[in-house]
């Protein structure tokens, strides 16, 4: 996942960016890191606080932009 480039891109610590999407620092750090999968409705909350598609996040594609 792109979580922690789009994070470091926008100048966010992972504490930050938890705050914003009400989930944990540690869950943050397990995203980064591949130790846990965010749920469906994460990803399109990471997705939309980014402005990316959730397939850009997932690594789906190169392309960040969102399919409206």
């Amino acid at each position: 996942m792109r979580l922690r480039q789009l994070r470091t891109e926008r100048g966010l610590s992972q504490v930050r960016l938890a705050m914003e999407l009400s989930v944990s620092q540690h869950t943050i750090s397990r995203y980064e890191t591949g130790e846990r999968e965010a749920d469906y409705a994460t990803l399109i909350r990471i997705a939309d606080f980014f402005g990316v598609s959730v397939d850009y996040l997932l690594e789906r594609t190169e392309n960040p932009k969102m399919n409206v």
